[in-house]
């Protein structure tokens, strides 16, 4: 499998390391937004903490108690579509098909203050604005747009664990910085766990923010500080607390250097001349806001929006050079270098520049001797992401893999990541793909051939209250009345269990080595010779009855049906071809599944 990818990888691409063409003017972030709510324009460096972009709505997840479908059409905080930003906030996700983040939303304006966001209708509501796509710019690590309805030119760029925001003021008296603490992506009533602002000096703030939602203990940590004096500040507090305790002998709300509660709403005034540009360093750290301070200092220093823009244009163009596309098209040239741009977005580097982070235990540990990342959607980048970085990108997926490690040891359930997020595990899909990650960096000499990473591989592969594993084991399947999904477990168990294997015989383990080898022929069991296809079955021993072979709510399979997870035995092709009645019949099977018809 591995020379077939090579043999198509060097059709389509000739791979040249560091040249000196600038990628980054093929890139294009505004690419797959428009009919997808999956992807981001903004400012981010490869693999920074830092996501910052444009808001053009937060549909909330819920409504009257039940989920709101159109809170996935804002899973990125962006449409293409729509004509109004809400504001700029600092994390979000890229590729998911579910969400959470949108931490700190920063919005400018000028003019009355209003702190609620509006609507689309009627902008003038709240502190939202006009914009059009004809004076959007969206590049690698920078993006600006024109908020008409305040006349403010807004710019961003970004380093690792920094964004940086520049807005251009005409002249006035009522500049406004909104930091709304409320918002967020996949909101709902309840999600703020709590949020804290200190105004340090007359500019600098810090404070953190902590959710429940998709990473349910969730805190992230920020120092913001302005290029200027701020002249009046103050917050609105929306808790429907009743105890206030005696913080009730203060006025909070305007002036006061300290703001704490469920859900916060900040905001920072200023005078300016025209066109007299205010910025905002604004940085992010996992354990304080004495971390992000620190990542601050170290990653801006300075004022000179244009040098981090350069110095992070320069990144990208350093990590995109590492594949040189020839003998296509620009339009080709474009759309290859935006994919492979997303593609070197997440996971994310999840540690400030002390190397210090919050673990999954809640702690805080020190990344000894590797670079500490999260966002391992592994259900969705085990197939093909983790692999290509094997080729482009060896010591960042070596340093994955010792953060998949930490992740282990810190887990109270001894299992190596899911969906690592954010200092938590989400459990989102099936599967422990991590396993086969791991397996991959060995085999390529990304990582040792060390004990230690088996040792982890065959305990999570062993966790008998995970996800029907316990029956897995039990049967040699997973019964779809014990567990659902329970063919797509299967398959995808089996194909991890071999690449356990894989790792035993590295290791010269030939106990572990075949054991896995034999758990790995589990698919056999869910093979139906009189259908020709993968079915559920029951723990009795029975297939499931109403099989139907292109239903994708089909009991049994999760995101696929039997033609798309029938042919998941990428271990063992050719075994998978005999047991579907030989080359002939599994060839017409596939030109089938490409060539049929399919009815509305």
């Amino acid at each position: 499998m591995k020379r077939v990818f090579i043999i198509i990888l060097s059709i389509l691409i000739s791979v040249t390391i560091y040249s000196q063409q600038h990628y980054v003017d093929f890139v294009n972030p505004l690419v797959g937004t428009k009919n997808m709510g999956h992807t981001f324009p903004g400012a981010c460096v490869p693999f920074g903490m830092v996501q910052l972009s444009p808001e053009t709505e937060t549909e909330p997840y819920e409504k009257d108690g039940k989920y709101n479908p159109l809170a996935y059409r804002y899973c990125s905080g962006y449409q293409y579509d729509d004509n109004t930003i809400i504001g700029f906030s600092h994390t979000h996700f890229s590729g998911t098909g579910h969400s959470d983040l949108g931490d700190f939303l920063i919005m400018p304006t000028i003019g009355k203050l209003l702190l609620n966001k509006g609507t689309a209708e009627n902008p003038e509501s709240g502190y939202r604005s006009r914009f059009s796509h004809k004076t959007e710019t969206a590049e690698p690590d920078y993006y600006s747009v024109m908020l008409e309805d305040y006349n403010i030119k807004a710019e961003l760029t970004s380093t690792t664990r920094v964004g940086f925001h520049q807005y251009t003021f005409p002249k006035t008296d009522s500049a406004n910085i909104i930091l709304d603490l409320m918002s967020g992506i996949y909101n709902y009533d309840g999600k703020n766990v709590w949020t804290f602002v200190r105004v340090e000096n007359d500019t600098l703030v810090t404070g953190f923010r902590q959710t429940a939602g998709w990473a349910r203990t969730k805190t992230v940590y920020f120092a913001m500080t302005f290029s200027k004096p701020i002249l009046d500040y103050g917050h609105e507090k929306y808790d429907s607390s009743i105890y206030r305790g005696f913080w009730r002998k203060f006025d909070e709300g305007k002036n006061f250097p300290e703001m704490a509660g469920r859900k916060i709403k900040a905001f920072f005034r200023f005078k300016t001349e025209d066109n007299e540009k205010i910025k905002i360093k604004f940085a992010l750290s996992s354990t304080s806001t004495a971390g992000a301070l620190k990542n601050l200092k170290a990653e801006v220093p300075h004022w000179d929006f244009q040098k981090v823009k350069a110095k992070g244009q320069e990144f990208w163009n350093t990590e995109l050079a590492k594949i040189e596309a020839s003998f296509i098209n620009e339009k080709q040239k474009e759309t290859f270098y935006t994919a492979l741009y997303h593609s070197f977005i997440s996971p994310i580097v999840y540690m400030d520049v002390d190397s210090l982070y919050k673990g999954l235990d809640q702690n805080i540990h020190k990344a000894e001797g590797f670079t500490n990342y999260t966002i391992f959607s592994l259900w969705d980048t085990f197939r093909a992401l983790h692999p290509l970085f094997n080729i482009v990108q060896q010591k960042r997926n070596h340093d994955m893999m010792e953060s998949m490690m930490a992740h282990y040891n810190q887990s109270v359930h001894k299992m190596l990541p899911i969906w690592s997020h954010y200092s938590n595990e989400n459990w989102c899909m099936i599967g422990y793909h991590s396993v086969s990650a791991i397996a991959d960096a060995m085999v390529k000499g990304i990582i040792d051939k060390d004990p230690k990473y088996l040792e982890a591989t065959v305990t999570t592969a062993n966790n008998n209250y995970y996800d029907g594993i316990k029956y897995y084991k039990k049967f040699g399947f997973v019964p779809e009345d014990k567990s659902s999904s329970s063919v797509s477990k299967t398959l995808e168990y089996s194909y991890n269990d071999w690449c356990i294997a894989q790792m035993a015989n590295q290791l010269s383990d030939t106990e572990t080595e075949a054991e896995f080898i034999k758990r790995s022929h589990n698919y056999k069991n869910l093979f139906d010779k009189e259908s020709g296809f993968m079915r559920p079955k029951l723990s009795n021993g029975e297939w499931l009855k109403d099989f139907n072979t292109l239903n994708t709510h089909q009991a049994g399979f999760i995101e696929g049906n039997a033609w798309t997870y029938s042919l998941f035995v990428p271990h063992n092709p050719d075994e998978l071809i005999k047991i579907m009645g030989g080359q002939n019949y599994f060839t017409q099977h596939l030109d089938s599944l490409f060539t049929m018809q399919l009815s509305d």
